[in-house]
């Protein structure tokens, strides 16, 4: 089979992605550029511009519905026949579920195992979903994928899954997180945000395992050793509690940070660019991307110790225990003060991020699908 026809599950991608949505929009993109399979798409009712916008030549089927309790029952009532009637070789589920009654092949990407051994970090109500899907998962699909070794040995550990698990990275955009651009062409970008600098940058969805609050203390701590500092924190609200406000109504220096809400893909490298440190200390991830890009901006890097990120950086950042307020705050301190071994952790990390692209993660997905469809071929074959 030298063209498998793969169809992918985008049906759970926000309008504004990050995290794992960000993973499946660059994957269909990257997919589609490669032009190695045929590939469709199983979108939202609602979302088939966006998905003809980026992958054009790919037919999408926009069946799913736009609520996200009726899409997720979907899934595994009407979703089974749909799939086995599409007319494909592979189905891949890119966000941890898939419709499990379907004879067609499956390949699901597993992106992290907190919902298992840190619940307390994800909505109530979604915890006995996805541990529920996850252990399915493991028992029907023809291949698993995980996004970062440690997610790979912690699925092994909980699950014995029986089927291959390969561990494919994300990639970078490297146009866009790249140390190659014009200060004055950043400045542009980031002026609306209210973003001067010097600041140090945090980028991602306002969850719980984030722990923004704790950066906040820690500029709190060394705002008065840095005048001129600011603390922006981008990205949208998710779910849980404001912890970000709550932080902010009871930190000394609470008008020089600067909370800026969603920005655009665009920005984010500018803020990265142009920061004194870029921090990104969550409990746990399954990758944590924001550590690849702001070190392919050349920025400097905060993160978990013992962490995911702490494993991809590789030494590329600093590593502080995670809800540590004091260490991070001297880890800040740190590199506000621009510390001597600035520069070769800022060479290092161009040099990691440089091994990540999404070119390389589709080719990784191209095997696994061209596997799949093997595997299933001879087995049809050979029971002839």
């Amino acid at each position: 089979m030298t063209r498998p026809i793969v169809g992918i599950d985008v049906s759970a991608v926000p309008a504004q992605p990050r995290g794992a949505g960000r993973y499946i929009v660059e994957l269909v993109r990257a997919l589609h550029a490669r032009d190695q399979i045929d590939l469709r798409l199983e979108s939202r009712r609602s979302d088939r511009s966006r998905w003809v916008d980026i992958a054009g030549g790919a037919r999408v089927d926009a069946v799913v519905p736009d609520d996200r309790g009726r899409r997720m029952v979907w899934e595994q009532t009407r979703g089974p026949s749909f799939v086995d009637r599409w007319g494909i070789d592979v189905h891949h589920g890119p966000h941890y579920t898939t419709p499990e009654r379907t004879k067609v092949p499956k390949v699901v990407t597993v992106h992290d195992m907190t919902f298992f051994d840190h619940p307390e970090h994800h909505e109530r109500l979604k915890v006995p979903i996805f541990k529920r899907a996850i252990t399915q998962a493991v028992k029907r699909a023809d291949a698993l994928v995980c996004v970062s070794e440690p997610t790979a040995r912690r699925l092994r550990q909980l699950l014995d899954p029986q089927c291959p698990v390969h561990v494919i990275p994300h990639g970078i955009d490297h146009r866009l997180f790249t140390v190659d651009a014009q200060e004055a062409d950043d400045a542009r970008l980031l002026e609306p945000l209210g973003a001067r600098p010097p600041f140090v940058a945090f980028a991602a969805t306002l969850e719980p395992r984030k722990d923004v609050g704790t950066l906040v203390r820690a500029f709190d701590r060394i705002a008065d050793d840095h005048p001129q500092l600011q603390l922006v924190v981008a990205g949208g609200q998710g779910w849980g509690p404001d912890t970000l406000g709550e932080a902010l109504a009871s930190a000394r220096h609470r008008d020089r940070v600067v909370r800026t809400g969603y920005v655009d893909d665009a920005v984010v490298p500018a803020l990265f660019r142009r920061s004194e440190a870029v921090v990104y200390a969550a409990i746990e991830e399954g990758f944590g991307l924001p550590v690849l890009e702001a070190l392919a901006c050349g920025a400097p890097v905060i993160t978990t110790a013992g962490s995911v990120m702490d494993e991809l950086a590789g030494g590329a950042a600093l590593t502080v225990p995670f809800g540590e307020m004091a260490a991070l705050a001297a880890a800040l301190d740190r590199l506000v003060c621009r510390d001597d071994g600035l520069a070769s952790r800022r060479s290092y990390g161009l040099e990691v991020a440089a091994r990540y692209t999404w070119e390389r993660t589709a080719a990784a997905h191209e095997s696994v699908y061209r596997a799949v469809a093997d595997s299933a071929s001879g087995a049809a074959g050979s029971s002839r």
